[in-house]
């Protein structure tokens, strides 16, 4: 069952049903709920945290080294909030992450979610994601591991990187 509810969310995140997210105004705080691009926060005035954030960000050699070898094969679902101090603090360092590792943006999914962690297709319920940011690697349909907010050890990029490498 998990596999085919996997498939069906790949399916949908890889474009099949792809919608752009919906902006809500949240207490005077623009959200966008659904699915997000990297191009979408770098360039909206409301997100000025996106530029100031990747700002001296160096990526974890050995994180970027196992993405890149595992490039072909694995894909990244990172759900976030807008709204959210530690997304605002890590996404931007996260897509600094997969540049420097090659990663192809069809790899890589971006999905916001509300200020009660809802989202369209019920994709957070679907995931069992209770905290932003949660980056979830998935290789061949299935996941092999995440990290939720900055990791279990404060280096979100480092436990990517151990994720994907087999650690």
């Amino acid at each position: 069952m998990k596999k085919i509810i996997f498939g069906l969310i790949l399916l949908i995140c890889n474009g099949a049903v792809f919608a752009q997210a919906e902006v809500i105004n949240e207490g005077g705080t623009k959200t966008l709920k659904g699915f997000i691009t990297k191009e979408e926060l770098a360039a909206d005035d409301a997100f000025p945290w996106y530029a100031q954030n990747q700002k001296g960000y160096v990526p974890y050699a050995a994180a970027v080294t196992a993405l890149k070898a595992e490039k072909d094969s694995i894909h990244i679902l990172a759900f976030g909030g807008t709204w959210c101090d530690d997304t605002k603090s890590v996404f931007p360092k996260f897509f600094a992450l997969t540049e420097a590792a090659e990663l192809a943006p069809e790899r890589i999914t971006v999905i916001g979610v509300d200020r009660n962690k809802k989202t369209v297709h019920h994709l957070s319920q679907a995931f069992n994601v209770t905290l932003v940011p949660t980056f979830i690697v998935l290789k061949n349909g299935k996941e092999i591991g995440r990290v939720v907010e900055y990791g279990k050890f404060g280096m979100f990029d480092k436990e990517l990187g151990q994720i994907v490498g087999g650690k």
